[in-house]
């Protein structure tokens, strides 16, 4: 997490900006270029959505030349939501940092870690999925088990044993639409940094999400957004906007 904790603290940001492309070919490929021009001042960390470039022919040529686009001080943090067993992870690693040049990834831990540990390389971040900010009909994360808690729970507490044992560099995916549950992994998680999705277009609170959710030093959380600042008429103005409000509920400047 050294080269997140280095940024965060250079921009005074907790802003991580999600590049999740809509639109032509062409398009889109001007618009990545203007968001990340627009917003690298702000930012704590860029989150490219990996399905909304593979969904397009080359979309894999398209990602590497987005990532070779932000500055390489800004950490990278792959949103492929990765989740085999071990050798297959393994390989999807290797794709993650050595072909896209990440820094990071989110990682779908149900497999176990088995999942997580590939990613967890010297250097590199893993956000474990734990309580996400998506609200289905039938919820796994909420299942309750018979030990006290829920899914979402054991998934938080293997991740931090895991962040423990393996010296750093594992974290949460908390969605911002209930500030309870982030409340929750929270106290479950007092030291590992969350990427936080969910503020914004899917309605999430967020002065009650870091609130909830912060550090007492006014970090460990990455505030997510994505199409607040694709749609916006002027990306970079909106970002700084969003630092903003942010940096309003901080206890402690970094």
């Amino acid at each position: 997490m050294e080269k997140l904790i280095q940024r965060v603290q250079y921009a005074n940001s907790l802003l991580c900006v999600g590049l999740d492309p809509v639109g032509d070919d062409a398009q889109v490929a001007r618009r990545l270029a203007e968001v990340i021009d627009q917003t690298h001042d702000y930012a704590a960390a860029f989150k490219p959505n990996l399905a909304f470039f593979l969904s397009r022919e080359d979309g894999v040529k398209l990602l590497r030349e987005t990532v070779q686009r932000i500055p390489e001080s800004i950490p990278v943090i792959l949103d492929g939501k990765f989740g085999d067993i071990a050798n297959t992870a393994d390989h999807y690693a290797r794709f993650a940092y050595d072909i896209i040049g990440a820094d990071g990834v989110t990682v779908n831990p149900y497999m176990g870690d088995d999942a997580i540990l590939p990613f967890a390389l010297p250097g590199k971040m893993v956000f474990v999925l734990a309580k996400t900010s998506n609200k289905p009909a039938h919820s796994l994360q909420d299942v309750a088990l018979t030990r006290g808690g829920s899914l979402s729970d054991c998934a938080a507490r293997v991740a931090r044993k895991l962040d423990e044992e393996h010296g750093g560099g594992i974290g949460l995916v908390v969605g911002a639409t209930n500030a309870e549950a982030v409340g929750r992994m929270r106290a479950l998680s007092p030291e590992q940094w969350f990427l936080v999705p969910g503020v914004g277009a899917q309605g999430g609170d967020l002065q009650a999400t870091l609130r909830a959710g912060l550090r007492p030093d006014g970090s460990g959380l990455l505030i997510n957004t994505s199409r607040v600042l694709w749609q916006a008429a002027d990306a970079g103005a909106a970002a700084r906007e969003l630092v903003e409000q942010i940096n309003q509920f901080r206890p402690v400047a970094v």
